[in-house]
């Protein structure tokens, strides 16, 4: 690890607390005027340091720039360190991700940037990426089944993003299937899933699985177009942690009024929940939890399809029916108005009040 990085791995476990700079060279085993350098370096990458006469330099509560040793302080999963990769901006994680893939990276790797300058959603969409206020993150994965299943690892992947936030913000989400997750009636995050394909042999050696949060950006800076439906995690609300709350603290939001929830911890809760989750996607006991955080079930929607024809109809301009129930592979079972009943495993809907 460079001296740098050592430096912020120090900074990151006092997060808070001012340490001498003799504490923080002896124990690095550099000079004082080497922790000078490196705290200059770190304060152009964005890190708030304050440094306090005869006492020492102390990493500001809320100070927010993603790195792999803020994130590895909160991971659980063993032997991560060289498995996460952090940069200032990529064009699309997933695709950083698969070309990753074909150089050998392992399972397990994750690929997390500040900002991506041509970030993808479904169905060819561009993903509104702009740097400092989002999580942007895509994992490898093994496959554990052909890509027509794909839909089951973005249903788990929706839990447990959800879970992941739940636990470090106290902020409750929903889901609209199949890869949205929404807050206060806004898309604040993304899924999507992609496979990596071996070229003569045409099996799918790897699984690419993006994640886009929008975590602070604030309604006016979102595109134009786009400020009618998606949001952020804060925004304009206080960071905060749900941990350790006492009822003597101020409580703004359903989140307590300390103990900032910075990027990084967010971003190590998700790899574990995905982790998590991945490890048991065969017993399908998410889907329970994916259903209770629907907000579609019992709604009519407009169906979106990848193509023009399903199930024998046009639906290049959308169809509608009545979202019924999620089966046990993350497929959506819906009523057409002629009162069949099918389930779709592509495409996508939009919920909405329609006519009859």
């Amino acid at each position: 690890m460079s001296t740098k990085g050592s430096l912020l791995k120090a900074l990151e476990e006092n997060r808070g607390i001012t340490v001498s700079g003799e504490d923080l060279a002896t124990s690095l085993g550099i000079s004082r005027a080497a922790v000078w350098k490196a705290i200059q370096e770190l304060r152009k990458d964005g890190h708030c340091i304050n440094a306090v006469t005869n006492k020492g330099y102390c990493l500001a509560p809320d100070s927010d720039v993603l790195s792999r040793e803020g994130i590895l302080l909160h991971v659980s999963e063993n032997d991560m360190a060289n498995r996460i990769h952090v940069f200032k901006s990529v064009e699309s994680t997933n695709l950083t991700c698969k070309k990753m893939a074909l150089e050998g990276a392992p399972y397990g790797t994750v690929v997390i940037a500040e900002e991506q300058t041509k970030g993808r959603g479904r169905m060819g969409r561009n993903f509104y990426s702009p740097s400092m206020s989002g999580i942007y993150m895509s994992f490898i994965l093994e496959p554990r089944f052909d890509m027509t299943k794909s839909v089951l690892i973005t249903t788990a992947a929706a839990v447990a993003v959800c879970k992941a936030i739940e636990k470090v913000a106290g902020i409750s989400c929903r889901i609209k299937w199949v890869n949205d997750i929404y807050l206060e009636g806004k898309k604040i995050c993304g899924i999507l899933t992609e496979a990596v394909s071996d070229f003569e042999s045409g099996q799918i050696e790897h699984i690419v699985l993006g994640i886009g949060i929008n975590y602070s950006t604030a309604a006016s800076d979102f595109p134009e177009e786009l400020r009618e439906t998606a949001g952020s995690l804060f925004g304009n609300r206080p960071v905060e942690s749900a941990d350790d709350h006492d009822d003597d603290r101020p409580y703004v939001g359903g989140v307590t009024v300390n103990n900032a929830v910075t990027r990084n911890r967010l971003t190590a809760e998700v790899i574990n929940q995905i982790f998590l989750v991945n490890e048991n996607l065969g017993s399908g006991n998410y889907i329970r939890e994916y259903k209770e955080r629907s907000f579609v079930l019992g709604k009519e929607v407009l169906i979106i399809p990848a193509g023009g024809m399903t199930n024998g109809r046009n639906q290049s301009e959308g169809i509608k029916a009545l979202a019924l129930d999620v089966d046990s592979e993350g497929g959506l079972v819906v009523r057409y108005q002629d009162g069949s009943i099918h389930t779709l495993n592509s495409g996508e809907i939009s919920v909405r009040t329609l006519s009859s």
